[in-house]
């Protein structure tokens, strides 16, 4: 007997009714797939957004890290050491992680004339001022008339030099940190051995430490502390300081050079080779400056 569905199998109506549902189960499958596929798009978006995130916190943090775990060594609490005579230095603390250099508070008295270099190693106008004035201002402190701070900076590094610049200041501030009676003393041999600025390579950290050993300075802690370069990140920091700082600027270039001489608070601006005129000089400043204490912020000489 025949059915409402026909004899031979589903009626048009019924292929039609069952056409327009399985459209139906698919646009819901596809819809169902799209949906899906936003989902894992967006949640990989969200995932890759953290995972950056992390990455950048993760350097953020070991740049802060490092920045507040610089090993900085002990008496340039200043960024420099400070010398009452060529055998004596002024024992501080390291700068605390993380913290600025404390400036030297100087007792201006009217007599003594305190004395602050900014300097690289690898800088011929620092040897003139070197050579020129390194015997008399010896004299002066054996005298008690003067104090030297030597501020060690780096701003001549380049390739063919190996950062030698870097590497000798912070060598030399290896020497301040273990043997700081001996600086006055590896500061001279130091420019006694000067290689040439645009011809030479740089001393090798061997050499260096062979004049280290030829000034008195010669231990297992001063090796490890040059070959490891321990202190370089330090210089690089007081090297950004002291080129970042205002008051060093010079009023002729507009920028920081090396040397900057300060005598109680004033600018030498005079010949780096001319003995009597910055002899005059640190006579005038001494004078001008009175009694009193003070920061050396210097001021533009008279």
């Amino acid at each position: 007997m025949a059915t409402g569905k026909g004899a031979s199998g589903p009626s048009k109506r019924d292929r039609r009714e069952d056409a327009r549902e399985h459209a139906r189960q698919m646009r819901e499958e596809a819809a169902k797939k799209a949906r899906r596929r936003k989902f894992i798009v967006q949640g990989s978006v969200i995932v890759g957004i953290l995972v950056v995130l992390a990455i950048v916190g993760v350097f953020v943090f070991n740049g802060v890290n490092a920045a507040n775990n610089v090993a900085n060594p002990k008496n340039m609490q200043s960024g420099g050491i400070l010398l009452t005579s060529s055998s004596q230095a002024v024992t501080t603390p390291a700068i605390a992680k993380g913290k600025d250099a404390t400036p030297t508070v100087q007792k201006l008295d009217g007599q003594t004339a305190h004395i602050i270099t900014y300097v690289d190693y690898q800088c011929p106008i620092c040897l003139q001022f070197e050579q020129t004035n390194n015997d008399q201002i010896k004299q002066w402190m054996a005298d008690g008339q003067a104090t030297l701070e030597i501020h060690p900076v780096a701003i001549l590094d380049t390739a063919s030099n190996k950062k030698y610049s870097t590497r000798a200041a912070a060598a030399a501030s290896c020497v301040a940190n273990y043997e700081p009676n001996k600086y006055f003393d590896i500061n001279t041999a130091f420019y006694a051995n000067q290689p040439d600025e645009q011809t030479g390579g740089g001393l090798s950290n061997s050499k260096i430490l062979s004049i280290f050993k030829d000034a008195g300075v010669s231990s297992q802690q001063i090796t490890d502390c040059v070959n490891d370069q321990r202190f370089a990140q330090f210089i690089t920091n007081q090297t950004k300081a002291a080129v970042s700082n205002p008051d060093l600027v010079n009023p002729s270039s507009g920028g920081f050079g090396t040397p900057t001489v300060v005598v109680n608070g004033q600018r030498y601006s005079g010949s780096v080779s001319d003995a009597n005129a910055f002899a005059t000089f640190v006579g005038t400043a001494v004078q001008q400056a009175g009694t009193g204490t003070s920061t050396p912020t210097p001021t533009p000489s008279k």
